[in-house]
């Protein structure tokens, strides 16, 4: 113990480097799970879908969309999520919502806006429609 204190008071940049590095760990691992926003698997995803009937939110831009995206799923368009206008959504307020975007970080901002707009039960698709295609899942063109 008494080298761990001399090694502290002797780098004391490195030590507070480590230390800010652990805080924010514990940090992102509490903040995640205490979120009321969730991210789900691929295999999650296809549970949601074929038994609940979710709907598939695909935030991406048009061009991507029409590469490929995931069988039923809903393009937005981009003007209307940077205004949070989800009345085109109203009538599934109560249904699971999966939103998908690349690589899952949009999605996560879009499924926070929802969840402020009213809907229930809204999550984010971990790893977006690269982790979908990755898993050799279904997409169309």
């Amino acid at each position: 113990m008494d080298q761990v204190i001399e090694f502290a008071t002797n780098h004391y940049i490195l030590s507070a480097v480590f230390a800010g590095l652990v805080i924010a760990l514990i940090y992102s691992f509490f903040a995640s799970a205490l979120s009321p926003l969730k991210e789900i698997t691929t295999h999650e995803a296809t549970l949601l879908i074929n038994k609940q009937d979710a709907v598939v939110l695909d935030v991406r831009p048009v061009a991507e969309f029409k590469k490929g995206h995931i069988l039923g799923s809903k393009q937005v368009k981009s003007e209307l999520l940077t205004k949070g206008d989800f009345t085109s959504l109203e009538k599934h307020k109560g249904t699971p919502i999966i939103v998908v975007c690349n690589m899952g970080m949009t999605a996560k901002r879009t499924a926070s806006q929802m969840l402020k707009a009213g809907f229930e039960n809204v999550t984010v698709l971990k790893g977006g429609i690269s982790a979908w295609q990755g898993a050799n899942l279904p997409t169309a063109k």
